[in-house]
């Protein structure tokens, strides 16, 4: 069995992010979605928030969990006995972000590193600037699921979420 971890904080998780998992589902068959914790940083969706959204939102793709790790990726990938990461690139910029992270994953561990291009729908969509948009109240439905979309409007409206 072929498995591969998409890692990612996915705070939110976008139509971006899903295609990604989608096409990266059609190349293994198992997809780790793993939200990776840096505890230097403070998402508006908690870990669990995350997690439990990217469940509901890609419940309906075989072969696909959502797991967490906080630490070293390639220590999750060692545990785990995977040797592929996915990453999705939206551009040049991203690809440069990303190559010395892939280097450095197979100099410490052996693991590959897939890259993947996004959609061009979702070449200029990040977590950030969704929640940027969002915040200032600009329509961020073309870059979400609706459930994730309802549960970002019911954070910004201090509402109860997830």
């Amino acid at each position: 069995m072929t498995t591969a971890v998409c890692p990612g904080s996915f705070d939110p998780f976008t139509l971006g992010h899903r295609y990604v998992v989608e096409r990266a589902a059609a190349c293994f068959d198992e997809v780790v979605i793993t939200v990776v914790v840096n505890p230097n940083k403070r998402g508006m969706f908690g870990v669990d928030e995350r997690i439990a959204l990217i469940e509901e939102d890609c419940a309906d793709l075989p072969g696909v969990r959502v797991d967490r790790w906080e630490g070293l990726l390639v220590d999750y990938l060692k545990q785990e006995s995977i040797h592929t990461i996915v990453k999705g690139l939206r551009s040049a910029v991203d690809f440069d972000y990303e190559v010395p992270m892939a280097q450095m994953n197979r100099a410490l561990a052996d693991v590959e590193t897939v890259f993947l291009l996004t959609d061009p729908r979702f070449a200029h969509v990040s977590s950030s600037l969704v929640k940027e948009v969002a915040k200032l109240g600009g329509d961020v439905t073309p870059f979400l699921s609706p459930h994730i979309h309802k549960n970002l409007t019911a954070k910004l409206t201090g509402e109860r979420s997830v």
